[in-house]
């Protein structure tokens, strides 16, 4: 159940909502400035990433109800459509998003790898701000660590701050390495293993249904996306990295952007503590 944070008549105001919202707010400012400095057409980036949100929640609601439970989903087709009850995958939106995203990139006569790489650093910030506000804790604490949550007498794990300090960390690696590309679609294909590698580690302390103990349901997902981008990482068209050229950022502006990050990595701490 969301933790409520206020109600405007019939519409309720939830915890994770407001930060979901921030981090698409801050994803959308990081987006912008990419499409900028790449020089890309940006109301063609902004409307893609609007479609994506949209198509993101669609795909992370469907990837959990027929891949996480779809024994409970088939015997009450109606919850199907109860998302404010929780039920969404983040690995599933991604699929979803990127799919969609091949189709609509292709349609605007855009370069995949390209608008891939420039979205990257938006969505895995987006996705650390969002975290912040989720009430989904992991499994009980077997010592009393000073960082875990107490919920319900029990001192549990606080799974989302894990997955919050982590992605900041991958964000901090990829913007600062988004002008070292060697060709397009690198950034996007770093994302995709560095964020499956991220959900790999924090699933260890969540509850989600077991394929082979302790491996669960998103393990699995995350190393055949792993898998996938490797492979791709191989077989992807190299033919213009020789060419390519990535226009490089000043180190002052790189030092400003990462002080402001850990600042940023700070103050998501204080508020994830003072909200738990």
């Amino acid at each position: 159940m969301q933790t409520i944070l206020f109600k405007l008549g019939p519409v309720s105001v939830s915890l994770f909502g407001t930060f979901v919202a921030l981090g698409i707010m801050v994803g959308f400012y990081i987006l912008n400035k990419e499409a900028g400095r790449k020089r890309l057409n940006q109301d063609k980036i902004f409307n893609l990433a609007f479609y994506n949100i949209i198509v993101g929640i669609i795909g992370a609601r469907l990837y959990y109800v027929f891949v996480f439970d779809p024994g409970y989903y088939l015997k009450h087709l109606s919850d199907i459509f109860m998302i404010h009850q929780g039920g969404l995958s983040i690995q599933g939106a991604l699929i979803a998003a990127v799919l969609f995203s091949i189709v609509y990139i292709k349609l605007k006569e855009l370069f995949f790898w390209e608008v891939a790489d420039t979205f990257v650093p938006a969505i895995i910030l987006g996705q650390a701000i969002g975290r912040i506000g989720c009430d989904v804790f992991g499994v009980s604490m077997d010592k009393n660590f000073f960082w875990g949550v107490k919920i319900n007498n029990q001192l549990l794990h606080p799974v989302q701050i894990y997955e919050v300090l982590l992605n900041y960390i991958l964000f901090i690696l990829l913007w600062n390495y988004r002008d070292k590309i060697k060709y397009n679609g690198q950034l996007f294909l770093y994302y995709l293993i560095g964020f499956s590698l991220n959900r790999g580690i924090v699933e260890f302390f969540r509850i989600n249904p077991i394929v082979i103990k302790p491996f669960t349901i998103a393990h699995v997902t995350s190393l055949v996306i792993i898998c996938g981008a490797l492979v791709t990482m191989v077989y992807i068209n190299e033919s213009n990295i020789d060419n390519f050229q990535s226009n490089r950022i000043e180190a002052k502006g790189k030092l400003i952007d990462n002080i402001l990050l850990m600042g940023g990595m700070v103050l998501s701490i204080i508020t994830y503590y003072g909200i738990y």
